[in-house]
């Protein structure tokens, strides 16, 4: 017999230890491994736009989830993610997310996210409506799953009311007098760029421009210097957008806190918005964005943003605490 101590005694984390029975080839433990703690995590993605997701109706809520969420979104070491997204239980819907960008950042909302949140509840028995309520920092949004042989497949979420005014976005940028104060198409000069910007919350802020060509230049080196521009105080994604038609956009987005993302509902959502008020685009649009396809509408009727998109889940494991 020889004696063979696990991971957390190379790292001085515990004293257990184990003894391997060489000739039988099985393990004989003297103690247990309690003392490493485990969490499941599920990964899942709308539109690419992925995320590692813990239910927190079964697992505790992690102590410090920015942290966390650093370490799991690293694609080199860790799980692999745009970020963390903690489905808790909610005394004032059918659940609660929680999300954080890959650098530890919280933000209010996720809008692929957000379809991802009711997919799991949904799969897993928590919630099984089809229309279910979300709680997040934007408020509590109402969602319609759409299911196949008992597993949602695409889900349609109210956002909510864009957010127009200046000092709620928030951006220091002046509004344009002849669109009611809004920020629509200011001009704004980074980097030796000027461009027509647009700037929407959706309970996150978006800086939203219509280019002919979003080109790596301008997505990967101009992004990150807008979303870090002083005159957004609460810093801001960007999307870059072109034009196909009046009913058809195509969108690259910089996230806040995340750097390139393949889809972004929120910005998505914004786009819509942004192309409604600047004379772009109609209310009703189809969004290609890298990782899928989103449908948008801005209605008139209710000035809510509705989002109708995929959700999937990719794989579950287990991460050491």
């Amino acid at each position: 017999m020889r004696v063979v101590e696990c991971r957390a005694c190379l790292q001085g984390g515990c004293f257990e230890r184990m003894r391997l029975n060489v000739s039988k080839h099985d393990f004989k433990f003297l103690t247990h491994f309690n003392s490493i703690k485990k969490m499941r995590f599920t990964k899942m993605h709308g539109a690419g736009n992925d995320y590692v997701y813990v239910d927190c109706f079964q697992e505790p809520v992690p102590s410090d989830p920015s942290s966390l969420a650093v370490a799991v979104s690293d694609r080199h070491k860790g799980v692999g993610s745009d970020g963390l997204i903690l489905i808790c239980p909610s005394d004032q819907a059918d659940a609660q997310m929680r999300m954080f960008n890959a650098d530890g950042s919280e933000s209010a909302m996720c809008g692929n996210g957000i379809r991802c949140v009711a997919k799991y509840v949904f799969d897993h028995g928590l919630c099984q409506k089809s229309r279910m309520t979300i709680e997040t920092g934007a408020g509590i949004l109402a969602l319609d799953v759409e299911e196949e042989n008992g597993k949602v497949q695409q889900v349609r979420v109210d956002m909510g009311e864009p957010i127009l005014l200046a000092s709620e976005i928030p951006t220091t940028l002046a509004g344009n007098p002849d669109l009611n104060h809004h920020v629509i198409n200011v001009p704004l000069s980074v980097g030796g760029h000027e461009f027509a910007v647009n700037c929407i919350s959706m309970g996150n802020p978006h800086c939203v421009i219509f280019v002919d060509k979003a080109t790596d230049d301008l997505v990967l080196k101009i992004g990150s210097r807008i979303e870090n521009d002083e005159r957004f105080p609460q810093r801001v994604n960007v999307e870059f957008v072109e034009l196909v038609s009046p009913t058809e956009v195509r969108q690259r987005t910089w996230e806040r806190g995340s750097g390139e993302t393949m889809a972004c509902g929120t910005g998505a959502s914004a786009v819509c918005v942004a192309g409604v008020l600047s004379g772009k685009t109609e209310r009703k649009i189809t969004n290609h964005l890298l990782g899928g396809t989103l449908l948008i509408e801005w209605d008139e009727s209710t000035n809510h943003v509705f989002k109708t998109g995929p959700a999937v889940e990719v794989f579950n494991g287990d991460w050491d605490d």
